[in-house]
């Protein structure tokens, strides 16, 4: 996930004052780890102090410090995350959630999880997100968390979705700041459905489960047609998943899940003109899949 734009805080800073450059992330950081560090990092690069002057102002070594954005080593324990986030001003209540997931995607333990929150004082912080964001996330919960779930089983799906909304509650100055909160949200959720989502072998995200769950399926009751049907599905199904992110999401959210082309704009945050031909686009591809026989043209507008 890309991150730009985060508006320094408010004391002051200014980007570009000389420092060690800050590394990339570890290939070693798991998915939910990346997520939070990178708008952390962002924050960090916004806010033009160096590593020496985060240092002296949250007590840690430079080391650590260093290790901590860069995903090296051990996963972080919270009173180091928690004394970077007071410095950088990022919102601590969604940061601990996603620092308590990663701390689970790196297998530490329950009780050693717990230790490291309660060696730390609850902060004043708003526990609430900003009334837009809890607006955003009214609207946008049920089809984010059915878009997921066509990918990930429900609770994987479910915490796909939590995550997202905290990711944005960070981001969500950056949001505004945006051309569009809607178009700018999406790719967050995506992206955190996709690092969950199994993927075959040639790097396409399986949707072999939700070929299993169609309508077509439930109505067979007899056994050659029913195995017919899943044939058929399957091969469906795995031409979806080889399409084009913008045509996958457009196919999944209007087909599989049975939005309107004005639905899928405002999920999407797109022109609905723009909608219209993705699906249209989609379907070719997917005729000239399954049938190449036909004329790729035959697709009805």
């Amino acid at each position: 996930m890309s991150v730009a734009s985060v508006p320094p805080p408010p004391d002051g800073g200014q980007p570009g004052r000389p420092g060690r450059k800050l590394g990339p992330i570890a290939e070693t950081a798991g998915p939910t780890h990346r997520a939070w560090l990178e708008p952390l990092r962002a924050r960090f690069l916004a806010s033009g102090l160096t590593i020496s002057e985060l240092s002296e102002r949250s007590g840690w070594a430079k080391s650590k410090i260093s290790e901590l954005l860069r995903g090296m080593g051990l996963y972080p324990r919270w009173e180091i995350t928690f004394g970077l986030l007071q410095v950088l001003q990022v919102p601590t209540w969604p940061m601990r959630r996603l620092w308590m997931a990663a701390a689970l995607e790196a297998h530490k333990k329950p009780d050693w999880i717990d230790g490291c929150i309660q060696k730390v004082a609850l902060t004043t912080d708003p526990a609430v997100p900003p009334l837009e964001h809890q607006a955003f996330t009214e609207l946008h919960r049920d089809p984010y968390t059915a878009y997921a779930r066509v990918f990930l089983e429900d609770h994987e799906a479910d915490e796909a979705v939590v995550e997202t909304f905290d990711l944005l509650w960070l981001r969500w100055h950056e949001a505004l700041a945006s051309s569009d909160v809607v178009a700018f949200a999406w790719p967050v959720l995506r992206e955190r459905v996709m690092d969950r989502a199994y993927h075959s072998e040639d790097g396409h995200p399986e949707l072999t489960h939700a070929a299993f769950n169609t309508i077509a399926l439930s109505h067979l009751t007899d056994d050659d047609a029913r195995f017919a049907q899943i044939a058929e599905s399957l091969a469906l199904f795995r031409a979806i998943s080889r399409l084009p992110a913008p045509q996958l999401d457009v196919i999944v959210l209007t087909h599989l899940l049975g939005l309107d082309h004005a639905a899928v704009a405002d999920v999407l945050g797109a022109p609905i003109a723009a909608i219209h031909s993705t699906d249209r686009y989609a379907r070719k591809t997917l005729n000239t899949a399954l049938h190449p026989q036909n004329d790729p043209g035959d697709i009805p507008a």
